[in-house]
């Protein structure tokens, strides 16, 4: 049984739960963040690791492969740095995706005049670039990062004499050319696998959501002690029952039932005990009622049974039978000696009643079951 502070919330609990679940998705996105971060130094790496093969090749000098790799990650490593001290965090988008897109296009378009004899690998870059950076991007940003692109690039297309090269002459700089283009197409790969893995993710998050929404909406129904529904719920199955009955045109019956002298039950055995008696008396009430029938805790030790389809007659004898299994059963096993019955009030529907008239007068009939000894059904 709960106790009368249970049913206050605890604002300090309440406040505390509410930082660690904050602190819980602050860490989240920090390793998010931190893994796209590797992810662009590996890049950067492999990128650098082609060029050297220029270098070698003499198609160009050690200065453009040691300059990219520097540059790639000081940005790399600015970000880190914000990153790292959360102002990520006041952004809704806390990649800053744009912003690193525009950084490493920079990057790309500047090595691409610096070394145009090269270009096509600096071209390469940009749609890793931006099949990384799709992952992120809302519709809106894509569009803001495509225009800012396309407004660097065109320049250079149109406005200027460089020649953008893709030298194969020596087998070393057919060797750095397939390198470029194999790294390319492997990275474009890995984005993809990797986008696989966040749909497959929240896939599996979806899944759980769902579970947990339906497992929510189930709790939010059902009494916690005794797993029947609790008063909102039956009262509000109540409701469509009465509604159903008068479309439909049928009988609705309802019962109010007590457990005889529970009280004593609790000072004589103590709360443990009381709530066990109440979980059995619902798992046998769920255990002999019908399918079509809604049993909830209606308060305390009482309950409330409804029946549709059902007449006068007919309700009385289902409490009857259920008040004779009640009565029957071994409750020896709480303690020795231990005999509980049950007492109802039932009556049936009358038409243009409202639901508190109708329960006003199962509780007058099992008022009337109790003055007349307990442990019998009494009908309105």
């Amino acid at each position: 049984m709960g106790t009368a502070a249970s049913a206050f919330p605890n604002p300090i609990a309440a406040e505390l739960e509410g930082v660690s679940l904050r602190s819980a998705k602050l860490l989240r996105r920090a390793r998010q963040r931190r893994h796209t971060l590797a992810i662009q130094v590996v890049s950067y790496v492999l990128g650098a690791a082609a060029l050297l093969v220029y270098a070698f090749a003499g198609t160009i000098s050690l200065f453009i492969p040691t300059t990219f790799f520097l540059c790639g990650t000081t940005v790399i490593g600015v970000f880190a740095v914000l990153s790292e001290t959360n102002v990520n965090d006041r952004f809704e988008d806390h990649f800053l995706t744009v912003f690193q897109v525009g950084a490493h296009v920079v990057i790309q378009l500047a090595f691409l005049i610096a070394a145009p004899q090269i270009g096509y690998a600096f071209l390469n870059v940009l749609f890793i670039i931006f099949a990384v950076a799709s992952l992120r991007m809302t519709s809106f940003q894509a569009l803001v990062a495509w225009t800012l692109t396309a407004a660097g690039v065109a320049p250079i297309f149109l406005l200027t004499r460089i020649p953008l090269g893709m030298p194969v002459a020596t087998p070393t700089e057919r060797f750095a050319a397939l390198l470029c283009f194999v790294l390319t197409i492997g990275q474009c790969a890995f984005v993809g696998l990797y986008g696989e893995s966040l749909r497959k993710k929240l896939y599996r998050s979806g899944v759980k959501l769902k579970e947990a929404y339906r497992r929510i909406e189930e709790l939010a129904e059902l009494d916690e002690l005794t797993g029947s529904y609790n008063r909102r719920c039956i009262m509000r199955m109540l409701g469509e029952e009465i509604t159903r009955a008068r479309r439909i045109e049928t009988r609705c019956s309802i019962a109010l039932i007590d457990l005889d002298w529970f009280k004593r039950i609790n000072d004589a055995h103590g709360h443990p005990t009381g709530d066990e008696v109440l979980r059995t008396f619902a798992i046998t009430m769920f255990a002999n009622i019908r399918t079509i029938d809604r049993f909830g805790r209606y308060g305390g030790e009482e309950f409330l049974l409804v029946l549709p389809d059902t007449p006068a007659d007919g309700a009385a004898q289902i409490l009857e039978r259920l008040r004779e299994i009640v009565a029957d059963l071994d409750w020896s096993a709480f303690s020795p000696g231990m005999r509980v019955t049950i007492s109802a009030g039932v009556t049936t529907l009358q038409p243009s009643e409202t639901p508190d008239t109708f329960l006003a007068r199962a509780d007058r009939a099992l008022y009337s079951a109790k003055a007349r000894g307990r442990n019998q059904i009494a009908c309105a």
